[in-house]
């Protein structure tokens, strides 16, 4: 056969949440900003979503980026993010993992055993630093926009349950909510249940409530967070990540441990320089720290610092033949 349409790709995966970098097959995206460039991947590269996030080639679980060039002064690239149901502005586990395989397969040169890269995300440049061991990237440690508490104790009334939920941003907006609320655990044998609530709160709140940043060209609720209660900075506080179309993130979330560490310096039980580890559902762990505080629209905000580790796990070929009835991917739904 003649191979009109290849991507190649390099996946990785940071505490079991997958990321599919695609390096070749992307044809040009227009756009000034990181923001304008997802604008026009949503409205005319969804194809490639689909195609490389959807089964037979991914699967309901994939998540994605894009690296492209820089659009802000001193970028290294910029990276768009994608999933099962589109494209996000933020990723924090893709911020480490496309840091991680850009290190290590060469597509970034560095000079020292801790390199500071800034990558455009579409909600703003976010600073990450490698920490490098021999030829291993054995974390990567990222600064990210700033974080705030937007929304705290919303009440919600679904299905006979009230209760009352926090809604933070950490590059995306998210719902926090105490899984005790519900009567549910943080475990596989719950995860069933916490996606059909998982999108069940967040159609609560949308439907009660308009959010949107006062900034940026970011609106909505991306996913709900379900948590056991804060223990302390040295005791780790379990997750689950509800995003997209009832997608679990096997990691502890980047971008939702920057908002859940928002809204507990919000509350007073962390203070600058503490730190919070967030654990994902594959035991994962996420080491943040709060920088610095600032503002954002007169909201109080803070510049937290998340760490993980990636691993690269492969890189591919993906071959799209016309002649394939399901060559534009499908999800079992």
């Amino acid at each position: 056969m003649e191979f009109k349409k290849v991507y190649t790709t390099i996946d990785a995966h940071v505490a079991g949440e997958p990321l599919r970098i695609i390096t070749g097959g992307v044809p040009d995206i227009k756009g000034d900003t990181q923001l304008e460039k997802r604008t026009y991947c949503m409205e005319n590269l969804d194809y490639i979503r689909r195609e490389l996030m959807h089964e037979p080639r991914g699967h309901d679980g994939m998540y994605g980026c894009i690296i492209t060039p820089p659009v802000t002064e001193g970028a290294a690239f910029g990276a768009l993010f994608m999933h099962n149901e589109g494209w996000s502005t933020m990723c924090g586990h893709g911020v480490i993992a496309v840091v991680t395989a850009a290190v290590e397969t060469g597509m970034i040169a560095v000079d020292d055993k801790s390199p500071e890269l800034i990558i455009d995300c579409p909600c703003g440049p976010v600073k990450a630093h490698a920490r490098i061991d021999g030829q291993k990237v054995a974390s990567v440690a990222f600064e990210n926009v700033a974080s705030f508490l937007y929304e705290k104790s919303f009440p919600l009334d679904i299905e006979g349950y009230r209760f009352k939920v926090d809604i933070s941003y950490g590059g995306a907006f998210y719902v926090l909510v105490d899984v005790h609320d519900l009567d549910l655990a943080l475990d596989l044998q719950a995860l069933p249940a916490l996606e059909k609530w998982g999108e069940k709160v967040k159609r609560s709140v949308e439907a009660q409530l308009e959010v949107r940043h006062p900034n940026e060209d970011i609106a909505g609720i991306y996913g709900t967070i379900f948590h056991d209660p804060f223990k302390g900075t040295d005791m780790p506080s379990r997750n689950v990540t509800v995003f997209g179309d009832r997608q679990i993130d096997r990691s502890p979330c980047g971008s939702g441990t920057a908002a859940r560490a928002a809204a507990l310096h919000e509350s007073g039980m962390l203070n600058a320089g503490g730190c919070f580890i967030h654990e994902g559902i594959t035991g994962g762990k996420f080491m943040t720290h709060v920088l610095q505080k600032t503002e954002v629209g007169g909201t109080p905000a803070i510049i937290p610092q998340v760490e993980g580790s990636a691993f690269i796990i492969g890189h591919h070929h993906f071959i799209i033949d016309p002649e394939d009835d399901l060559k534009a991917g499908f999800l079992l739904k």
